[in-house]
């Protein structure tokens, strides 16, 4: 195939894995609104899109006009398809900071094998996959170094970086790694990640809580947590994280998945309603996807609690849209040749 400008007639075909809810499949094709901001399309087409989670797929099927398919990646057959670009957020329980719960050296748990060998099967342009900080770190880099050597053993030269969500308009200190790879018959000697767009002047102001809570007092009593629980909060002991109040004028700490179950005796952020009475209450799913820059229009499917999970799994739109928007760059600088 020729590898050409991308335009809207040219259009990036996508296979995305592990889509979840689908906030990297919306950053990556565009077309949507946040705080106040046009997200404009991007020249992409997804062919694919696949998960495990069958209540994960009920909402990627609500937003977009190609349906993802509910399928363990191992039980799927690739062989029919033909793309120019995979993207996939691996799962990453077994490397987060935060539940570091199944072990890394099972390697059933590292589901980038399981991407690679999809990549290495359809051969795309390019590649683009997403972890926790986690991974970078775990072990002095050991479980990255692994990845990066197998992407680079089927062909990839690869290229790697740490992005802050709140560096590209989403109120959240939200640090996750990302891996680039172009396949070597069309590799860029170099490859430039997306630079902040917000931040210190000359910059845009950095989003806030305040842009995306409407008010401190939640319209349902469920939100706030229990006089007993705060007083749990309270005897904890000095050195440790507890009752992580947010404060409305920054950014808030990462959004995780397990928010249905957050525990102010925990490292999960809350909002601090009134502090004479130490009233504190959880996020709820609408603020959650905010933080996360989901659009307003975007729906989820199923109970709150899988909302939840959905909303804290996603990689953010807003974030996705730009190292979107590096990638076709890059990809139209290149000179024409076979692949």
């Amino acid at each position: 195939m020729k590898l050409g400008q991308i335009d809207i007639n040219n259009k990036l075909k996508t296979i995305s894995l592990f889509c979840c809810a689908g906030g990297a499949d919306l950053g990556l094709t565009g077309g949507f609104k946040y705080l106040n901001k046009i997200y404009k399309k991007h020249p992409t087409e997804i062919i694919h899109a696949s998960d495990i989670d069958q209540k994960a797929i009920n909402s990627y099927n609500l937003n977009f006009k190609n349906k993802g398919i509910a399928e363990n990646i191992r039980s799927l057959d690739f062989s029919s398809l033909s793309g120019d670009l995979i993207i996939g957020g691996f799962p990453c329980q077994a490397f987060s900071t935060v539940n570091p719960t199944k072990n890394p050296d099972k390697k059933e748990n590292q589901l980038f094998w399981e991407m690679a060998n999809v990549i290495k099967l359809i051969k795309p342009r390019v590649f683009i996959a997403e972890n926790v900080k986690g991974f970078y770190q775990l072990k002095k880099g050991k479980y990255f170094k692994q990845a990066l050597n197998i992407f680079n053993n089927i062909g990839y030269k690869t290229f790697h970086t740490i992005l802050n969500a709140s560096d590209f308009g989403a109120p959240q200190k939200r640090q996750r790694l990302f891996i680039v790879g172009f396949n070597n018959s069309i590799a860029p000697k170099n490859f430039n990640f997306p630079s902040p767009t917000h931040g210190d002047h000359p910059l845009r102001k950095k989003a806030i809580l305040d842009d995306v809570i409407d008010s401190l007092i939640p319209n349902d009593e469920k939100y706030y947590f229990s006089k007993r629980a705060v007083e749990g909060a309270k005897r904890a002991k000095p050195n440790m994280k507890r009752a992580l109040a947010q404060d409305l004028n920054d950014q808030c700490l990462t959004i995780t998945s397990h928010l249905a179950k957050v525990s102010i005796n925990s490292r999960d952020p809350v909002l601090l309603v009134d502090e004479k009475n130490e009233k504190y209450r959880r996020f709820t799913p609408t603020e959650a996807a905010r933080i996360q820059s989901f659009p307003e229009r975007f729906k989820f499917s199923g109970s709150e609690a899988d909302a939840y999970r959905q909303i804290g799994q996603a990689i953010p739109p807003v974030l996705m849209w730009h190292l979107t928007k590096s990638v076709i760059e890059t990809l139209n600088k290149l000179p024409q040749s076979d692949a």
